[in-house]
């Protein structure tokens, strides 16, 4: 079986046991198609002739041919290993060609929170308040914008969680379902100023949005009336960002960076904001406590009369 075939298959495999979105199905194919390419310009015709020091010599050539930085060349690889230790369980070849081959370590990068005056002038910059009917009145479309915005800092959410919401999904007013990487799912509580912002959105703006559609059971609807996209989303709170005048890049991931940091810094416990965030390892939600140690740093450095030479 040619080497395309057998990326056929693993994918497949992926999306039935595994049970991948399509946008991480996607991103497995083209790293995967690179390193066919890769493959193909050695005249390596089949997984038989792979070695690990030809798997070894594919990570040299992400950064050295294609530029990549540590952390996407760490992505390809671990695709690639995926791709090798399927090959060896469903026994196309006796060894894992890729086993020993070690991704490059990419650097720490703590997320890029903001602080919570920040986050009130960006939510407010994102359209009326829930109790506010003559600004809902002159503008009902930004009562959808709030209410995204809203959702995503009171539940930490990720963009694509959120434009994915059906209505069944929102278990009552207080409580939201959430699919997260790999469509695990959890519940996630929700605040009362996101309560009244989605409740605003629910009864005053979806239903005529809902009328220009398809009865599409989306919670989020364009002014077409389909489902919203991520796109979308990226230009509202760059707009609220700009109309905030916030001197710092905004993105969706802001927010959930900040609901994490907010929450820790407010005593929350690591293992609960892991299962806020639906992280599948309490060290990936760690680099967190990272950014509410270097404030106590700071805030000691600058207060204590002897911490100061």
């Amino acid at each position: 079986m040619s080497i395309s075939r057998q990326i056929d298959s693993y994918l497949r495999h992926l999306t039935v046991e595994r049970g991948m979105s399509k946008n991480t199905l996607a991103a497995y194919r083209r790293d995967l198609d690179r390193y066919q390419q890769f493959l193909t310009e050695r005249n390596i015709a089949s997984v038989d002739a792979i070695s690990e020091q030809l798997v070894t010599n594919f990570g040299i050539a992400l950064t050295a041919k294609w530029g990549l930085a540590a952390t996407s060349v760490a992505r390809v690889l671990s695709g690639v290993r995926g791709f090798h230790r399927y090959l060896m369980i469903e026994g196309v070849t006796p060894n894992d060609h890729a086993a020993k081959v070690k991704p490059p370590k990419p650097p720490k990068r703590l997320p890029k929170a903001i602080t919570l005056a920040q986050v009130e002038a960006l939510l407010a910059s994102s359209g009326p308040e829930a109790t506010d009917e003559d600004a809902i009145a002159l503008d009902p479309i930004r009562v959808r914008d709030r209410a995204i915005l809203e959702l995503l800092y009171a539940t930490g959410a990720r963009v694509s969680e959120v434009v994915s919401l059906d209505i069944d999904d929102l278990v009552d007013q207080t409580m939201v379902r959430l699919f997260g990487k790999g469509s695990k799912e959890r519940i996630v509580p929700v605040g009362s100023y996101a309560q009244r912002a989605v409740e605003a959105y629910l009864v005053r703006v979806r239903p005529v949005l809902a009328k220009l559609g398809k009865g599409t059971p989306a919670v989020f609807l364009n002014q077409r009336g389909s489902r919203l996209s991520r796109q979308s989303v990226w230009q509202i709170i760059s707009d609220a960002a700009d109309k905030a005048k916030l001197a710092v890049e905004v993105s969706p991931h802001t927010l959930r960076h900040s609901f994490a940091t907010h929450l820790l810094e407010g005593g929350a416990d690591v293992r609960v904001v892991q299962e806020l965030l639906g992280h599948s390892s309490v060290a990936t939600t760690q680099i967190y406590t990272l950014i509410t140690v270097d404030a106590l740093r700071e805030v000691y450095s600058t207060a204590h009369p002897r911490a100061r030479r």
